[in-house]
């Protein structure tokens, strides 16, 4: 098959399904797989089995599809019927495979706009911008360099050299072998990262993960700015959805899916899985247990743990220690306020944020969501949302929810004018904590059962993604490896490049040695 780029990145790695002919669907009747959990990496397995003919059944505890991307109806005090949601996600450029997934329904993503710009504004008044930052590495690092009042040239001379050698050649495993067992704040002060700048970027990326730098490994970090910065020519700019994720997003593509003859049962929470004989699965769920050829475990590492241990004969008892020793990141909040004004006409859709107290970020929705700016047209307001990532379990949340408006009227001040017609504040605590030395003790996507697979933003891969872009990556790759199994090529895979662009520097880098990488699987 010819090789078609996914985006600008010509250096874009491609990874072949493997299995059989690309185009061949499962032969007879087909094997039936139940897929449990409907976010993103479940939805991505789901779509590439069914499209070879898998008899696919869905199971997703919440009411809706989408996962942390899910979104629900709910009535303002004016009376106007709006979608809430988990909050604001951005759709990098570089998100190769959940923009395939995505193109399923939309294949030119028309239903994704891009935003001008992704500021960052620290407290003390420094704010960076990736608007007129080069894409291509090392043209990005040094005009941000060159433009950031945050990082300059004597900063970048008071670094570490050798410290700081990792971030020039990135690979998965390699990174985790060689940074695994190092906290994101260590490393940062090993590397003597000039703290203003820490707070702008490296910090963002860190509270990307919902959790503090310094519980969260060094290897995400570095990987994370590989995957955005040094390693991908897609840029740090990114696209977000033109209405809210139900509509243009899960709604499409359950359509879809129910083209192809799969069943979603929504609202619907398994107990557990068990073995029956040799070659097939039995899935409990409200009580009633259905038989199938295979399991895609796509859960977050909660429902993974629950279900998990509630199925004391599932895979080996080595293995479901190490899903039981699974951490999830503390609490978070995001809060949606419905405010009679508008905010002023040159604030940013999205703002990144450090030292506002637990404000993270700020996001004023009705500068790219259809539905949000048709609510701020007929009523003269705005809809702006606020996110707290790591929250401290100790706080009182009614505290934390106060304390986020208040650092918005701070952040933007005209906001401090306007009324709140109404507001809602979603608390969950269900993301992955990628702790320092956790790597090694992540499930794969291959349990050792080949029965049983597993998807979703806590899998090791093997391969340069992260967030989102790892579930729906795991999803695809959950069903390559069953429909190897039958036979059956399932889906090619992207990723931006998996080591360093510049020969020198992965020169450089190899100074100190490297782990060797090992075949993806």
């Amino acid at each position: 098959m010819k090789a078609v780029h996914p985006g600008r990145d010509r250096r874009a790695r491609r990874v072949d399904a493997r299995g059989g002919r690309a185009s061949a669907r499962v032969a007879g009747d087909g094997p039936r797989v139940a897929v449990v959990g409907g976010g993103i990496a479940g939805l991505a397995a789901a779509t590439v089995l069914a499209e070879r003919g898998v008899h696919v059944t869905v199971y997703e505890r919440e009411g809706q599809l989408g996962g942390r991307l899910a979104g629900w109806q709910t009535r303002l005090a004016d009376g106007s019927e709006v979608t809430m949601s988990r909050g604001f996600h951005a759709f990098f450029r570089q998100y190769y495979n959940v923009r395939a997934l995505l193109g399923r329904t939309d294949p030119g993503l028309h239903g994704l706009v891009g935003l001008a710009d992704y500021p960052l504004r620290h407290r003390s008044g420094g704010q960076d911008s990736f608007a007129r930052v080069p894409r291509t590495p090392p043209l990005s690092a040094l005009g941000f360099v060159a433009q950031s009042p945050s990082f300059g040239w004597r900063d970048l001379g008071r670094m570490d050299p050798r410290a700081a050698l990792p971030l020039l050649d990135v690979g998965v495993p390699g990174v985790y072998e060689a940074l695994d067992d190092v906290s994101a704040s260590e490393f940062l002060a090993r590397i003597r990262f000039p703290e203003a700048a820490q707070h702008l970027a490296f910090e963002v990326f860190s509270r990307s993960f919902f959790a503090d730098p310094a519980n969260l490994s060094a290897a995400e970090l570095v990987l994370m700015f590989h995957i955005y910065f040094l390693g991908s020519s897609e840029g740090l700019l990114f696209d977000v959805p033109r209405e809210p994720f139900p509509q243009a997003l899960w709604d499409p593509l359950a359509r879809y899916l129910g083209g192809l003859d799969v069943q979603i049962r929504t609202g619907t929470a398994v107990s557990g899985v068990r073995p029956a004989g040799e070659e097939r699965m039995d899935v409990v769920a409200d009580e009633a247990v259905e038989r199938y050829d295979a399991v895609v475990l796509a859960l977050d590492a909660g429902g993974l743990r629950a279900v998990v241990g509630a199925s004391p004969d599932l895979v080996g008892s080595a293995w479901r220690e190490r899903v039981a020793g699974l951490r999830t990141a503390p609490p978070f909040l995001v809060s949606r306020l419905w405010l009679s004004r508008p905010v002023s006409g040159e604030r940013h859709g999205f703002l990144g944020t450090s030292g506002f107290g637990g404000l993270d970020n700020v996001s004023v929705l009705d500068r790219f969501e259809g539905e949000a700016h048709r609510w701020a047209l007929r009523t003269g307001g705005s809809v702006v949302e606020l996110h707290a990532y790591a929250v401290d379990p100790a706080q009182g949340r009614r505290e934390v929810e106060q304390h986020l408006v208040g650092q918005l009227r701070e952040v933007y001040p005209e906001t401090a004018a306007a009324e709140i017609v109404d507001m809602r504040h979603e608390w969950r605590e269900d993301c992955p904590l990628f702790t320092v030395g956790g790597y090694r003790d992540r499930p794969s996507v291959r349990t050792g059962d080949a029965r049983v697979v597993v998807a979703g933003d806590l899998v090791r891969t093997g391969l340069p993604v992260a967030l989102m872009e790892r579930a729906a990556t795991s999803g695809f790759m959950a069903a390559n490896a069953l429909l190897e199994g039958w036979g059956v090529a399932g889906e090619m895979l992207w990723t931006v490049p998996d080591r360093g662009r510049s020969a020198v520097g992965r020169a450089l880098a190899g100074m100190g040695g490297r782990p060797a990488r090992v075949p993806v699987r």
